[in-house]
């Protein structure tokens, strides 16, 4: 049965890519907000969401709840629309679009330095846009990614991915480890996102709840000396956006390889909370994070 599932699903995201295509970027982005918010509650619980914003940001209004998630909907349903339009944002060619970059002059000074750094983010905005900038930069990039489930729609994904955000993409997972060793060694950066949860991580504390976190850039850090440098992304209006750069900052060692990994992960998932306080209209609340 899951065959035919993600047959289907194949079927209608190659038939609304055509749409979009045809209508333009931005009026593809409003009909995905549209989409988002009419059929996005189809496909994830509610209930979750509202436990997570309770966790999150404690007991906010009914109203603002529902303005949330409904933003959160079309936020989703406009990232979805513009996968097709990559190629336009990869190259410049979006009319009345923009990408403003703050704290370019980091970028700068990592490209100066020519060491791997470990860019992290979470799922705001339309995520895809930090690996592809970093790679615009100039800045040697390997883009850790979760492959979808849908083996129909995956390879399509991935190509999309390799052509127009980062060439370098490495799959999440133990199987990607290696490879992402390989790629600090010969000098790529990793730009990943913090914010789902990882089995095969530890339980670390985000908005006081234990979460599933990887420990990879923990992992990186410790054995390989790299700067972290937090990125954060918001959608200003429609296809404008923002995205700042932080200053790179380095890690304590203690001696203790367990702490400090506990340690480094605990101040990222700190930064994820003042993002997510920052923009919670723009977070992908569906994600089962405390499970």
């Amino acid at each position: 049965m899951k065959i035919i599932k993600y047959f289907f699903e194949f079927i209608i995201v190659i038939s609304l890519f055509c749409i979009f295509k045809l209508v333009g970027i931005k009026n593809a982005s409003n009909i995905g907000s549209i989409l988002g918010k009419s059929l996005g509650p189809f496909f994830r619980s509610k209930k979750i969401i509202k436990e997570n914003l309770k966790t999150a940001l404690g007991n906010i209004s009914e109203n603002k709840q529902e303005k949330i998630i409904k933003e959160m909907w079309s936020n989703i349903g406009r990232i979805f629309a513009e996968y097709v339009f990559l190629k336009d944002f990869k190259f410049n060619k979006i009319k009345n679009g923009h990408i403003k970059i703050n704290g370019t002059k980091y970028l700068d000074q990592i490209k100066k330095l020519g060491k791997p750094v470990i860019f992290y983010s979470g799922h705001f905005a339309n995520f895809e846009l930090m690996a592809m900038e970093l790679d615009k930069s100039g800045i040697k990039t390997a883009a850790i990614y979760r492959p979808l489930n849908n083996f129909f729609l995956n390879p399509l994904m991935e190509y999309l991915r390799i052509k127009y955000i980062c060439p370098t993409q490495i799959p999440k997972g133990r199987m990607g480890v290696r490879e992402i060793i390989g790629k600090i060694k010969d000098g790529y950066s990793i730009a990943l996102m913090m914010d789902q949860r990882v089995t095969e991580g530890q339980k670390i504390s985000f908005f006081s709840k234990p979460a599933f976190t990887t420990t990879i850039p923990a992992q990186l850090a410790l054995r390989y000396n790299c700067e972290l440098v937090p990125v954060f992304l918001k959608r200003i209006d429609n296809i404008n956006f923002e995205m700042t750069i932080s200053s790179p900052y380095k890690i304590d060692k203690t001696g203790n390889n367990e702490q400090d990994t506990k340690n480094i992960i605990l101040k990222i998932n700190q930064n994820l909370e003042k993002m997510v306080i920052l923009n919670p209209n723009q977070w992908i609340w569906s994600h089962n994070r405390w499970k």
